[in-house]
């Protein structure tokens, strides 16, 4: 898998979507759970229903396979896992309050 390849097709999926706040932070020197999170914000549970669904079938139509996806129902953070890539849509305040790009601060983001 190129990871980067599917960072950035995850981007342009999130962008379509009106993602707010994408931020990419480059893992990989520092875990061993993946390469790269993709952290972005949405506004309301449609909205993260919307993001996720537009990750999905844009990575399912470019052939990756996706491992794990957790929080969907909840509507409040989803987590979609492709391995080297793990995508991570939150409702606003719960960004502010799981604050992942603090947590992994000595990570390299790169794209704000």
């Amino acid at each position: 898998m190129d990871s980067k390849k599917l960072v950035d097709m995850v981007v342009d999926a999130l962008q379509d979507k009106k993602a707010k706040e994408i931020n990419i932070i480059n893992i990989e020197n520092i875990s061993i759970l993946a390469d790269y999170f993709v952290i972005c914000s949405g506004t309301s549970s449609t909205h993260l229903k919307a993001l996720a669904d537009s990750v999905e079938e844009k990575a399912a139509e470019a052939g990756y396979t996706m491992l794990h996806k957790e929080g969907y129902n909840s509507f409040r953070w989803i987590l979609l896992d492709y391995g080297e890539v793990v995508v991570h849509i939150f409702h606003d305040e719960d960004r502010k309050f799981y604050n992942l790009e603090r947590l992994w601060s000595d990570g390299i983001i790169t794209y704000k």
